[in-house]
């Protein structure tokens, strides 16, 4: 099955925050084609590899509904994906918020 959603990512720093929408391929919790807003990874580097980097963030959004998970985030090639058991219990609570009718 080839199913990628598009998600946000947040990459939180001390006094920071860094976004970016990608796609999460549920198959292999991969994120792919990361495009950051109002940052420029040529010239500051990848969020990850800043000393005061913290973490990253995903959200996913369906009919104004949003689920949060964790994202890991390599420093060194600046790719983005999900642990095998967030993203189990991802597609859980994912597959609740669409299956949920718009209130």
């Amino acid at each position: 099955m080839d199913l990628k959603l598009p998600i946000e990512i947040i990459d939180e720093l001390s006094d920071d925050e860094v976004h970016s929408r990608g796609e999460l391929d549920l198959a292999s919790g991969e994120i792919r084609n990361v495009r950051y807003e109002d940052y420029d990874v040529a010239a500051q580097g990848i969020p990850a590899a800043k000393e005061d980097y913290e973490c990253s963030i995903g959200t996913l959004r369906s009919v104004g509904r949003v689920v949060e998970f964790r994202v890991e985030a390599d420093a060194i090639s600046g790719r983005y994906s999900l642990t095998a058991s967030e993203l189990l219990e991802l597609k859980g609570r994912a597959a609740k918020l669409f299956s949920q009718r718009p209130s």
